[in-house]
C-alpha cells in the first residue's frame, strides 16, 4: 500500500483527532481488503507500520498508557523521552531504524506480580522504543485478524467486553444448555508455541519484515527480577501491547475447533433440534482470553468426552488444560467466570427457576481489602484524601458488577466501607467523642470533609446488560464510518 505522507514533525503537531482519522482510513482499508478475500495474505504492510502517522498515533497511545511510568530494561520512560530526549528526535530515529532493518528488540523486564491465590504472575516491561514499534504493529495487524475472529471470542477486541461474555454465558444457560466446561489453561501467556503461533500469522501476513518483527518481538528474551537475562523459546510476555492480539491469534485454535464441530454454532437450529431429538450435544463457546467455558445442551458424560477432544486441539499451539481447575458443572451448581457467580436456581414467591448473575464472593473479598488496606493507618493525611481514594475503588468495582444482582452486595460494601472509614476517624482523633467526630465530619449524616463525600455503593442502580449476541460491530465497519477507498 502506497501512501503519501507528510513529515513526522509536521503530524507530531496535529490534534490527535486528526491522526486518529488519518490511521482510521488506513484500517478501514486493511479491514475491507481482509474481509473481501478471507484467502489473502498482505505481502506490503511494513511501510505502513513506519508510516508517520502510525507512529505519532502509536507514540500518543505509549505516552497516555498508565505503564507510560514505567522503564524497560534500557531506564528510559516515557516522561524521560519527552522531557530529555525530544519525541521527534525519538520517532525520527526509530523511523530511521525500523526502514533500515536495524532495529532489535530488547529483552524486557520481568516484574512478579502478587496473585490472589498466593502465587505471582510474570508480567513483562517493554522499553519504550519497544512498546512504540509494538503499538505501530497491533495498529495494522488488528484490523486484519479482527475479520477472522469468530464471535464467541471477548477478550482484548475492540468494542466487546467482558459483560458481554457474561451476557452470553447467561442466556445460553437460560436456553438448555445447562452443563457447563470451565476451562483453565496453565501458564498461557508463558506457554505458546512460537513455531504454531507464527504459523498462524503467516496465513494472513505475507511480508517478511513485519513477521521478522513479530517474531523478534516473541524471541527477545527476559530480563528477570535477579538481572539473569533468559531466552524466551515460549509463549509472549504478559503486559506488551501486541501479546493480547497474539494470543487471541493463537487461541482461535480453539473457537475454529468448536465453530467446525457439529452441533456448534455454525448449526442451523433445525440441525440443532434434530441432535436434541437425537440425544447428542450441542455446545457453543464462551471466550474471554484464556478464560473460557464451553456451554453444552446434552450430558455430562458429553462434557467429558469434549473436555479431551479440547485438551488434543490446545496441544498444537503448545498449551495444556489443567487438571484441577478445569471443571464440568451443572447451572444448577453454579459456575464461576470473570469474577461474576452464575447459577440458577427457584426465584422466591415462585415455582419457576431463573438463571441469576451475582458478584464472586472472591471479588468482593478483593475490594474489602483494598478498602481495608486504605483505611490501616495513615492517620495523618487529611479525611479528604482518603475518601478521594476510596471513592475511586468503589466506583470502579460497582461500575463493573452493576449489571448483575448486585443490590444487597453493594449495600453491605457501603456499610463496610463507613465502618472503616468510621474506625480510622477514631483513630486519627483518639481524644474525640462520637458526638464530636459526627459534628466535624458527618453533619448530615454522610462522611464529608471539603468537597470530598463518602460514595454508598448501594445508591446504584442495577441495570441489566443488554445481549447483544453476535451482532457486535466493528469500529472499522460500522456504517456511519464506512467510506470509499
Amino acid at each position: 500500500m502506497n501512501t503519501s505522507v507528510p513529515a513526522l514533525e509536521v503530524m507530531l503537531g496535529w490534534e490527535p483527532g486528526v491522526l486518529w482519522w488519518r490511521v482510521l482510513r488506513i484500517q478501514r482499508k486493511l479491514h475491507r481488503w481482509a474481509g473481501d478475500d478471507p484467502g489473502r495474505r498482505f505481502d506490503d504492510v511494513f511501510n505502513l507500520v513506519c508510516d508517520p502517522a502510525v507512529l505519532a498515533l502509536a507514540w500518543q497511545r505509549v505516552r497516555t498508557n498508565r505503564g507510560a511510568r514505567s522503564a524497560g530494561v534500557d531506564g528510559e520512560s516515557a516522561y524521560y523521552v519527552e522531557t530529555v530526549r525530544g519525541v521527534q528526535p525519538f520517532l525520527s530515529e526509530l523511523r530511521r531504524d525500523l526502514k533500515a532493518g536495524m532495529f532489535r528488540p530488547s529483552p524486557v523486564r520481568e516484574v512478579m506480580i502478587p496473585k490472589p491465590n498466593g502465587k505471582r504472575r510474570r508480567l513483562g516491561i517493554a522499553t519504550v522504543r519497544d512498546r512504540v514499534v509494538q503499538a505501530a504493529l497491533l495498529t495494522v495487524l488488528e484490523p486484519i485478524f479482527e475479520v477472522d475472529f469468530l464471535p464467541c471470542s471477548y477478550g482484548f477486541r475492540p468494542g466487546r467486553r467482558a459483560h458481554d461474555a457474561i451476557a452470553e454465558v447467561h442466556f445460553l444457560a437460560s436456553h438448555s444448555y445447562e452443563w457447563v466446561l470451565e476451562g483453565d489453561i496453565e501458564a498461557c501467556f508463558d506457554s505458546i508455541s512460537h513455531t504454531a503461533l507464527m504459523g498462524r500469522v503467516r496465513r494472513r501476513i505475507g511480508d517478511k519484515r513485519v513477521l521478522a518483527l513479530v517474531k523478534a518481538f516473541l524471541k527477545a528474551g527476559i530480563l528477570g527480577e535477579d538481572q539473569v537475562e533468559r531466552d524466551s523459546s515460549t509463549g509472549c510476555p504478559q503486559g506488551g501491547i501486541l501479546s493480547p492480539l497474539l494470543s487471541n491469534v493463537a487461541l482461535s485454535v480453539l473457537d475454529e475447533f468448536i465453530a467446525r464441530a457439529a452441533g456448534g454454532p455454525a448449526s442451523k437450529p433445525w440441525e440443532r433440534s434434530k441432535r436434541r431429538h437425537q440425544g447428542l450435544p450441542n455446545y457453543r463457546l464462551v471466550r474471554y482470553a484464556d478464560d473460557w467455558c464451553l456451554m453444552i445442551s446434552g450430558t455430562n458424560s458429553d462434557a467429558q468426552a469434549l473436555r479431551e477432544q479440547i485438551a488434543e486441539v490446545l496441544s498444537t499451539v503448545g498449551l495444556r488444560l489443567s487438571p484441577e481447575k478445569t471443571l464440568i458443572t451443572h447451572i444448577d451448581e453454579g459456575l464461576d467466570f470473570l469474577g461474576f457467580h452464575i447459577q440458577r436456581h427457584q426465584k422466591k414467591g415462585a415455582t419457576k427457576r431463573y438463571v441469576y448473575t451475582y458478584p464472586h464472593r472472591a471479588a468482593l473479598a478483593a475490594v474489602k481489602a483494598k478498602v481495608r488496606a486504605l483505611t490501616q493507618g495513615n492517620t495523618h493525611r487529611p479525611l479528604a484524601i482518603l475518601l478521594h481514594r476510596l471513592n475511586q475503588v468503589l466506583r470502579g468495582w460497582t461500575t463493573y458488577f452493576r449489571h448483575a444482582a448486585s443490590a444487597k452486595t453493594f449495600a453491605y460494601l457501603g456499610a463496610f466501607t463507613w465502618r472503616r472509614v468510621w474506625l480510622w476517624s477514631r483513630h486519627k482523633h483518639r481524644k474525640s467523642s462520637w458526638k464530636e467526630l459526627r459534628r466535624l465530619y458527618a453533619p448530615s449524616g454522610v462522611l464529608t470533609q471539603g468537597k470530598a463525600s463518602l460514595f454508598n455503593p448501594a445508591t446504584v442502580s442495577i441495570i441489566r446488560y443488554r445481549y447483544r449476541g453476535s451482532d457486535i460491530p466493528s469500529p472499522w465497519t460500522r456504517p456511519d464510518q464506512q467510506t470509499a477507498a
